[in-house]
């Protein structure tokens, strides 16, 4: 995958926008739970800054209604916190896409919520010529909306003077191009969550390309119908059990197999108050609910990854949320960290159990995508990294 970089370009004395991710979980007054996307962007413009640019930031944030930008939907709590970050004021300024605003070489702005412009989902062309206009260098580091072709994340690379990846950005396409391009061997995807109907596309282009599959989760409960097993009133999609039978075919003729649970955790309830039961795979009741994998499966699926020359990680084994049913995904978590393997993971739940469990330093590479990261996996161009790729020599 050839795109130009950041450090390709020269920036001082340039007009510098920047395509970044910066849509943060908020609570009800808005308050920022988690800046992970935050200080991630903060590598780049601190680049830029350095190199004597006058930055332009933006980002989405939430799903506004496009020509009506609420208090909900402003980034004034982003700015807030960029200004904390980089240790400087961080403007943020409305109304931006005709210019009629300043910023100076070594100053950054922040440009209010992106999707609040009218065309910016559609990719208008009209509007992607306006963000254009108002910079030398165009700097896309949003992987996680690498998958949308949108105004500022497609439109505007073609028409820009100069379009790049950012250091984030470049650091995501590195790290996935190495997990799955060529990777070290064995390579081990683990693929969980609650349903394989969301997953169904990864899971067969996966099992195209690794060496193990491990599925965990909902997901898992499903292939355990497609043997034949009872899984009780645990969550399941009977319907696509044809379509977990022929992944599990297409492992098996390339000589390997999907591992699936020997014992489970069971409950009546999905609950902080459940009482877990460790139990057989075949001994799960008619009123159970699957909601980990017990200490047997765990250790297998362990003695997997410290095999592994490469582990991808996208989705936790169990509803690890509540201590009682952690078990296999704190057991997964802390081999994945002490793993030989590059280690590679990404999607919501997965970077809230790495979290849980401490291991963030311990995972080569952490991706801030989720429907990026899963798209990725399957092998699609990401419309964003084609823009960039098509401007690569100019």
């Amino acid at each position: 995958m050839r795109v130009k970089t950041l450090k390709d370009v020269e920036l001082r004395g340039k007009r510098v926008f920047i395509r970044a991710d910066l849509n943060v979980p908020q609570d009800e007054t808005g308050r920022i739970v988690d800046d992970t996307r935050i200080r991630a962007s903060v590598p780049t413009i601190e680049y830029c800054l350095q190199q004597g640019a006058a930055v332009m930031v933006t980002s989405h944030l939430g799903r506004p209604k496009e020509g009506a930008c609420t208090h909900e939907d402003s980034l004034a709590p982003i700015a807030e916190r960029l200004s904390e970050l980089l240790g400087r004021p961080v403007p943020l300024i409305e109304h931006w896409v005709d210019g009629g605003f300043t910023v100076q070489p070594g100053e950054v702005v922040l440009l209010e919520n992106v999707r609040c412009n009218v065309g910016e989902k559609k990719n208008d062309e009209a509007l992607a010529r306006k963000y254009a206009a108002l910079c030398d260098v165009y700097v896309n580091d949003a992987f996680g909306t690498a998958h949308r072709a949108e105004a500022s994340t497609v439109g505007i690379a073609h028409f820009a003077p100069v379009a790049c990846a950012g250091l984030l950005m470049a650091a995501e396409i590195e790290a996935l191009s190495r997990a799955l391009e060529h990777p070290k061997r064995p390579l081990v995807a683990i693929v969980g969550g609650a349903k394989v109907s969301t997953k169904l596309t990864i899971l067969k282009s996966l099992a195209e390309k690794v060496d193990q599959l491990i599925v965990g989760g909902g997901i898992a409960n499903t292939f355990l119908l497609a043997t034949g097993k009872r899984i009780g009133k645990s969550l399941a999609e009977p319907e696509l059990v044809v379509e977990a039978q022929a992944i599990m075919d297409m492992m098996a003729a390339r000589g390997s197999e999907v591992p699936l649970p020997v014992d489970v955790v069971v409950a009546d309830e999905v609950s902080a108050f459940a009482r877990a039961n460790r139990v057989p795979v075949d001994e799960v009741g008619p009123n159970d609910r699957i909601l980990d994998v017990g200490p047997k499966t765990a250790s297998r699926y362990c003695d997997i990854v410290a095999h592994a020359g490469t582990v991808v990680w996208n989705g936790p084994l169990g509803v690890f949320e509540y201590d009682q049913f952690a078990g296999g995904t704190k057991m997964l978590a802390s081999a994945i960290a002490h793993s030989e393997a590059y280690s590679l993971a990404g999607g919501g739940d997965t970077i809230a159990a790495i979290k849980k469990f401490g291991v963030e330093k311990d995972i080569d590479y952490i991706s801030t995508g989720g429907g990026a990261f899963l798209e990725f996996l399957e092998g699609k161009k990401l419309p964003a990294i084609a823009a960039l790729e098509a401007r690569c020599d100019g």
